[in-house]
């Protein structure tokens, strides 16, 4: 049986969790910055788990079968509510469960839309195409992006 849990990020070792954020797989799907060192990840970190206290926002560790396969969350970004999603190669496939799960907390949260942002290396989600409000291209930190605005109902 798969079981996804999602620990706070001030219960995870992130010495687990630098590898895969540093992951080449992972990197090509994201905004190029440099490489995490151990200094610099805990300090993502602290700056995550602000964002976390900030009302109408979580940032959680995932797992897969207690194993670290990355990070999630609902963040405000520009006056809107945005949803983030980096898992590693050996947790590809749980993307859409993570989502749901995300959108579950918007709902929980009272929220009536997010926005969710993929990296322009990252095929169209059919799935997301149906649920959205709407679909484009965006710039972002100059950076090319499929923007998929959805209703949280």
């Amino acid at each position: 049986m798969t079981e996804i849990t999602y620990p706070r990020l001030d219960a995870i070792d992130a010495e687990e969790l630098l590898p895969l954020l540093n992951s080449p797989r992972v990197r090509e799907h994201l905004i190029a910055h440099p490489l995490f060192t151990l200094p610099s990840l805990q300090q993502w970190l602290v700056e995550k788990q602000r964002v976390d206290a900030t009302p109408g926002c979580r940032v959680r560790a995932i797992a897969l079968n207690d194993e670290l396969i990355g990070w999630c969350g609902i963040q405000r970004e520009n006056d809107e509510y945005e949803l983030a999603v980096v898992i590693g190669e050996q947790g590809w496939g749980v993307g859409k469960a993570v989502f749901l799960e995300l959108m579950d907390w918007a709902r929980a949260m009272g929220h009536r839309e997010v926005a969710i942002n993929f990296f322009h290396t990252r095929r169209p989600y059919r799935f997301l195409t149906k649920r959205a409000i709407s679909v484009r291209q965006v710039e972002l930190l100059g950076a090319s992006f499929t923007r998929y605005q959805l209703a949280v109902d």
